[in-house]
């Protein structure tokens, strides 16, 4: 059944807007459509989230089929400019093989445009297709053959702990760089709290969660200590302020915790 996320009139309007504007523009490319992301996890707000989608092509965009593809989305961002409307564009047989051997291609995120782009093409994605993904059009997540990785996804999630979140971490716990000031902010707060907890959660139990998701998951997997943090980052997610009176110390508890979450989950795998 659908979830509340996925039936959001909001959700609802800018697929269908989508649908129709790039039938027209590049008419039988667009053979499935699935949604991932907060909505595909039941953790869609309206307010801050953004609409996450994988569209099937019936084949390899060419230079016409991305003029379209540029052109629906430009006339999508004109009536919608929020929720972004962020995905990529994979083949059937690219769904049907390891995420990380898909050839670039196009991808729209934050109301761009780019025709080559490596982005969401992980096993992430394919994943969270394969658990929860909405079929907005084409076959069902279970009928269709998208491969799904355990191995390649406890890979990836290790890698992007390392090579992304390691050193964010780094740079967030020096105050005269930009991240550093960034993380007195409640934004890269919650970011930072929720995003290692959805990974060391994928470690721990081979599933994709979502970021208030991650924050219940804490609760139960970390001492007590920690949980003033976690519960004021699902406030904050949530579209509530932060209890913390001090943002100086919001941010030290950010960054003990975010650190505290990369050793225990590489101590996981």
């Amino acid at each position: 059944m659908p979830n509340p996320s996925s039936e959001h009139p909001l959700v609802r309007a800018v697929t269908g807007d989508y649908l129709a504007l790039v039938d027209a523009e590049v008419p039988g490319l667009v053979e499935g459509l699935y949604l991932t992301g907060s909505v595909a996890l039941d953790d869609f707000h309206p307010s801050h989230s953004d609409i996450d989608f994988v569209a099937v092509t019936a084949r390899k965009p060419g230079p016409e089929d991305l003029a379209g593809l540029r052109r629906a989305h430009a006339r999508l961002v004109a009536k919608h400019k929020r929720p972004h409307f962020d995905g990529a564009y994979v083949t059937w047989a690219e769904l049907a093989a390891d995420a990380e051997n898909a050839a670039p291609g196009p991808h729209a995120f934050a109301n761009g445009f780019q025709d080559g782009s490596r982005a969401e093409r992980h096993p992430v994605t394919w994943q969270t297709i394969v658990q929860c993904g909405v079929a907005v059009r084409g076959p069902s997540p279970a009928e269709a053959k998208i491969l799904g990785d355990p191995d390649g996804l406890e890979s990836w999630t290790v890698g992007n702990l390392g090579a992304y979140w390691r050193p964010l971490w780094t740079r967030m716990s020096r105050l005269p760089s930009a991240e550093g000031l960034a993380a007195l902010g409640t934004a890269q707060a919650a970011w930072s709290v929720l995003g290692v907890t959805r990974l060391h959660h994928t470690l721990a139990t081979g599933r994709i969660t979502s970021k208030t998701g991650a924050g219940a998951y804490a609760l139960t997997a970390f001492e007590q200590r920690w949980h003033r943090i976690v519960e004021d980052c699902v406030r904050i997610r949530s579209g509530g302020g932060s209890r913390y009176r001090n943002p100086y110390r919001r941010r030290t508890d950010v960054l003990a915790y975010t650190d505290m979450v990369i050793r225990d989950a590489l101590a996981v795998r």
